[in-house]
């Protein structure tokens, strides 16, 4: 990946250097056209609005160059994180299967293999969904054919399955929530809710490091909306970063330095569920080093 980066670097610094020589010299032609021709005032005009056009296009060629480069790496990280994602469970699952058939274990032991695979399982499933689902809300128009969804409920349900997936016993994850069940109902598609919830929790606890706290809560904005919010003590966020963090395939640099695993879709598919359901969804951050809060806020049920 190291290669394919500085590849991609020399790209973008080859594409600005020749941008920025065709604009150089656009703007060196036009000085002498106007210098040769100044007491022409339609040829002058003329040129003036050719010099604009052209170092316009050229400004715009450029940026878009730049652009699709950065965006084909960005493709080039997330195929490689999913490969990654895909072979390191299968790998470990045909291990086990070969340790089955050739060995003769204890009933323990045995149990504690089976029950790797289908943790190894259970991770493939994760990732699959997630490249299905990240592809289904591509589309942000509205979700079709709505049903009412508790929001306390699939929260609490998300916290206790990271909690159990992940072994904590401690109270590493701790919901809060003062709406009583029920009231707090939001029309929409109830998968997508959970993948979004679970999404935000599950990038909490990865991007902890060692001490995981994170602090999950459901609050009602006003008398129309209902905010989940996901507060961890991890590596913080630049505010640089806060304007790309939700964007697809993007992955924070502290995270690829800590080599965190993670395709790169899944706070993508926190903000397209959130406008498919009429809501947003956002970060906060006191900088690097100091935590994150994210929020998905969503429109209550009219008559919740």
């Amino acid at each position: 990946m190291q290669r394919f980066g500085g590849s991609r670097t020399r790209s973008i610094v080859l594409v600005a250097l020749l941008g920025s020589a065709l604009i150089a010299v656009a703007v060196a032609l036009n000085i002498g056209f106007i210098v040769v021709n100044w007491r022409t005032g339609l040829l002058l005009l003329l040129g003036v609005v050719s010099f604009v056009v052209l170092v316009g296009g050229l400004t715009l060629n450029t940026a878009f160059l730049i652009r699709e480069i950065r965006r084909s790496e960005q493709h080039d990280a997330f195929i490689h994180a999913v490969t990654h994602e895909l072979k390191t469970p299968l790998a470990s699952i045909r291990l086990y299967l070969q340790t089955l058939r050739q060995r003769e274990l204890a009933a323990a032991k045995r149990a504690e293999v089976i029950d790797t695979m289908l943790d190894d399982s259970d991770r493939l499933q994760r990732t699959i969904d997630q490249i299905l689902l990240a592809g289904k809300t591509g589309n942000t128009r509205r979700v079709e054919n709505p049903t009412d969804v508790d929001l306390t409920e699939v929260v609490g349900e998300c916290v206790s399955l990271a909690g159990k997936r992940h072994h904590f016993e401690n109270g590493e994850v701790e919901y809060v929530h003062r709406a009583p069940l029920g009231t707090l109902v939001v029309q929409g598609d109830r998968e997508e809710l959970t993948a979004a919830v679970t999404n935000l929790v599950d990038n909490a606890i990865k991007y902890s490091g060692e001490r995981v706290r994170v602090a999950v809560e459901v609050v009602r904005i006003g008398a129309r909306r209902a905010a989940v919010t996901v507060r961890d003590q991890g590596i913080g966020i630049t505010g640089h970063e806060l304007k790309r963090v939700f964007r697809r395939f993007y992955r924070l640099p502290a995270a690829l330095r800590s080599r965190v695993r993670g395709t790169g879709v899944g706070l993508s598919i926190v903000l397209a569920v959130a406008r498919r359901h009429g809501g947003r969804a956002y970060a906060e951050s006191r900088g690097a080093d100091r935590g994150s809060t994210f929020t998905l806020e969503l429109p209550l049920k009219a008559s919740s």
